[in-house]
């Protein structure tokens, strides 16, 4: 297990860093785009390779389903199969059964679910997980959890806490025997425990103990307000070994990732940035702009002047409209790439300020004028 992360330099909690993992070492902090089913939505390989993007996120669940863990295994492995040459990190999967629910058990064994694709019975077990992940060729591999949204009780929070935690240890004994069997990726635990101080605890407790090379922060952004979200953020991550790398699933909002690595974290990820590209929403330095809105028709500016990417450089305001608004695939392309590169040169930013000693001063400065919007005309 040694040897997968050193860290770089810190600037109060927050640190940069360096993750060596198969196929590369991938730089900390990271944001990693979203390939549910091993591809970025709009964008080619090339394209994410050329933002400087080490590390992607594919979903287990999702692959398994189709094109089935057969057919990648018979290229290879998920890197073969997709012709993505750097890092894949596999979500285990419970996030996307949890959105499931009314098709879902959870049980001691794993979950029992209902294909959403054809309605096939399917039950996903912490070593079958395991199994497939292998399989997948992961670098970094998640262990099946039972994820809850906010507004349970503590009982119900508890009794997911507990069987979480147990297939934890099952999940960490059939990653070993993988291990024997030649497989080199890492394993990382999930925190869970709600929205109850002394659950997140114990799952802390029962994380350092298991000893996986790294460790996530879940059961966050599932309904909950933005003040508790940064309030249970600061209490899970003070909770972590600081030698490990800490992960926090689901968050692709500037604020969210600068708050994220101001307390410690080092990885994140988010279907955010690509989603809402394919619905016309480009970021940009004063705040999101959405390229639908008439005022745009005659713009001849980029979307954003102070970027360097491709898009900004090339194409005007008017002419990303013209291709929503005539349903242009090439808008999803150009908006998505845009994005992504986008938060690449802010968590870069990011990383360079934590190492000049300046990053309360960058995310203070960066936000002022991100949550300006009434600069976004002037801008």
């Amino acid at each position: 297990m040694s040897g997968l992360f050193r860290v770089l330099e810190k600037d109060g909690r927050a640190r940069s860093g360096v993750l060596a993992l198969s196929h590369g070492n991938v730089r900390t902090p990271v944001f990693m785009p979203v390939g549910t089913n091993g591809c970025v939505k709009a964008l080619a390989n090339e394209d994410l390779a050329s933002i400087g993007f080490e590390i992607i996120l594919a979903n287990t669940y999702h692959l398994y389903l189709r094109p089935g863990v057969d057919v990648v295994k018979n290229a290879g492995s998920l890197h073969e199969f997709t012709g993505w040459n750097g890092n894949y990190l596999t979500d285990s999967g419970g996030f996307q059964v949890f959105s499931l629910a009314p098709f879902r058990k959870i049980q001691e064994e794993g979950v029992a679910f209902r294909s959403h694709i054809d309605g096939s019975h399917h039950l996903l077990s912490p070593e079958k997980i395991v199994e497939i992940q292998a399989v997948l060729g992961s670098d970094i591999q998640m262990q099946l959890d039972v994820c809850t949204p906010w507004g349970i009780d503590e009982k119900k929070a508890r009794a997911a806490l507990e069987i979480t935690s147990r297939w934890l240890l099952r999940a960490k004994d059939a990653w070993l025997s993988e291990g024997e069997r030649g497989y080199k990726g890492r394993l990382f635990a999930i925190m869970q425990g709600n929205f109850y101080r002394n659950l997140r605890a114990e799952s802390a407790e029962i994380i350092t103990r298991a000893d996986t090379p790294g460790v996530a922060i879940g059961g966050l952004s599932v309904g909950e307000s933005e003040e508790l979200f940064f309030e249970y953020l600061a209490y899970s991550a003070s909770l972590l070994p600081e030698e490990k790398p800490r992960y926090v699933m689901g968050i692709g909002t500037p604020r969210y990732i600068l708050e994220a690595i101001e307390n410690g974290i080092d990885m994140f990820d988010c279907v955010f940035p690509t989603r809402n590209a394919r619905n016309g929403q480009f970021f940009t330095r004063y705040g999101p702009l959405s390229i639908k809105k008439a005022e745009y028709r005659l713009d001849g500016e980029p979307v954003d002047r102070f970027c360097s990417c491709k898009v900004c450089k090339t194409y005007s305001r008017s002419y990303l409209r013209h291709l929503f608004k005539t349903k242009e695939i090439l808008c999803s392309m150009l908006a998505s790439y845009h994005n992504l590169y986008f938060l690449y040169t802010l968590v870069s930013g990011a990383r360079n300020a934590i190492a000049k000693g300046c990053f309360a001063s960058f995310k203070k400065a960066f936000l002022a004028d991100y949550e300006n919007s009434s600069l976004l005309q002037a801008g």
